[in-house]
């Protein structure tokens, strides 16, 4: 009896000593492309202007009008290997450059061909995870195509589907889209990636974080085999090294160099603070000069962050999935001018903002992964920013002190200043508000007891109540109050 009852359990230790065996091992080819990245890394390839990596010149005029002179290292990297059509692996941080080192070749590629867009045919397609990425790197893609006769259209979702509908009916050169409202064009018959040349992904990762990876992988199978594939990617966790693998063909691998990431310069600061003083100290942050990001956990948070601030007498707006494009846009372009000086966005959109000029980031909801922290203080400044500030309030759990901690360990070099500050600490007292200046709270008491008493009842007068239909002699009446129900009769 008890041999077999001890069978089972040493062969459930076995297999489970198996099990951890092999998730603890990476596998081979896992191994093999992250050599391979390193090794990229590590070569320094010659400094080069636009025209020696083969720009046309109308190419490099256009990005001398801009103020652009000189390639960046992901830039330098992977242009020459981009014009020659094989596909490219490229892993780089946000705001190295990315967008014009796959954004150049493109529309340079497309326009030696000097072939006409079709209806509803796109020559190229760039996928990215959010609407604010896609609608900024149509704008960053549109002037150089414009410079030699190509158009862009960006598609995403949380706007009108007729504008986009019609410039694919037109025909277009590039299309920029988020995965979701790409498939609904492509069910709906009004675009088709049979004669797409040249398929690019941007921000992998973040788009594996967000749940697409089903999608990339139905669109990739809808691009044509010859076609170009470029994937952008910061790491390659999260089943991006997979897509990798059974997408790209004999791929050009090249790695851009961390250096010294944006937020290794700025000032970290930590507050463990209880959650009656989160609103107040968020207060006290944002009230001083210069343009404050908020990132919080969820789209109601958001909401009701942007809604205390302004109740506090700070112009604050928020950007998150539940708002459409143009209220999105709204907001972005405030902050951006400076009309509104603090926004307040989801996690989600760490990657979709970019913002030269913001002073102060602060994680009003630290998320779980640390990436998230980390990403979201490299994507703010972007070139020529002046931010130099990354603060992060916490609430009193460990969960979300341990991301920070892992972050500010990733990010903060050992010169950078890492004060932590306590709750009632003197150098950021929580904001008092006296008694008398808070609205009062709004009472609600059940339903049954307002309609029993017959101090409320519906609309109608007392005879649309159950006062009325006990009058009417009625068996049972239901009555409907706000979300509860009072039966009587």
């Amino acid at each position: 009896m008890s041999t077999r009852t001890g069978a089972p359990s040493r062969a459930r230790t076995r297999s489970s000593r198996r099990a951890g065996s092999r998730s603890a091992s990476p596998t081979p080819r896992a191994s093999g492309l992250e050599r391979a990245l390193d090794e990229a890394a590590a070569t320094v390839p010659p400094s080069r202007s636009f025209a020696d990596l083969g720009l046309s010149g109308a190419l490099v005029a256009r990005l001398a009008d801009q103020g652009i002179d000189q390639p960046t290292e992901v830039q330098n990297r992977t242009i020459p290997d981009a014009l020659s059509g094989r596909d490219v692996l490229g892993r780089a941080q946000t705001g190295s450059g990315k967008t014009l080192a796959f954004g150049l070749p493109l529309v340079s590629r497309l326009a030696a061909e000097s072939r006409p867009a079709s209806p509803r045919h796109p020559r190229a397609l760039i996928l990215t995870p959010t609407r604010e990425l896609a609608q900024q790197v149509a704008d960053s893609v549109g002037p150089m195509a414009s410079a030699v006769g190509l158009s862009v259209v960006a598609v995403y979702g949380g706007a009108s589907m007729g504008p986009q509908t019609k410039a694919l009916q037109r025909g277009v050169d590039i299309v920029v889209a988020t995965p979701g409202r790409l498939e609904d064009h492509i069910e709906r018959g009004t675009c088709s990636l049979s004669r797409v040349a040249v398929f690019v992904i941007d921000e992998a990762d973040h788009m594996a974080d967000l749940g697409f990876l089903p999608s990339v992988t139905r669109i990739f199978r809808a691009i044509p085999a010859p076609a170009q594939r470029l994937l952008f990617s910061a790491t390659l966790d999260r089943g991006i090294e997979r897509v990798a693998r059974d997408h790209l063909t004999d791929p050009a691998i090249h790695s851009a160099s961390v250096g010294t990431p944006a937020a290794a310069t700025m000032q970290h600061r930590a507050f463990t603070l209880d959650r009656s003083q989160k609103v107040d100290v968020a207060a006290k942050v944002a009230g001083r000069h210069g343009r404050t990001l908020f990132f919080v956990r969820t789209k109601h948070g958001a909401d009701r962050l942007a809604k205390q601030l302004r109740q506090r007498g700070i112009e604050s707006g928020a950007i998150h999935g539940n708002r459409n494009q143009n209220q999105r846009t709204r907001a972005l372009a405030e902050f951006t001018a400076g009309r509104r000086p603090v926004l307040v966005a989801t996690d989600v959109a760490a990657r979709g903002i970019h913002v030269d000029g913001v002073d102060l980031v602060v994680h009003y909801d630290p998320p779980a992964d640390h990436k998230t922290i980390c990403t979201a203080a490299d994507a703010r400044p972007g070139p020529g920013g002046t931010a130099s500030c990354s603060r992060c309030c916490c609430p009193r759990s460990s969960i979300s002190t341990h991301a920070c901690t892992a972050a500010r360990r990733r990010t903060t070099p050992p010169s950078a200043s890492t004060t932590p500050i306590t709750p009632r600490s003197s150098t950021w007292p929580p904001v008092a508000h006296p008694w008398w200046s808070r609205p009062p709270p709004r009472r609600r008491y059940p339903t049954s007891r307002r309609v029993a008493s017959g101090a409320v009842g519906p609309p109608g007068g007392p005879e649309a109540g159950a006062v009325g239909a006990a009058r009417r002699g009625d068996a049972a009446v239901q009555v409907m109050r706000g979300d509860r129900a009072a039966t009587s009769g």
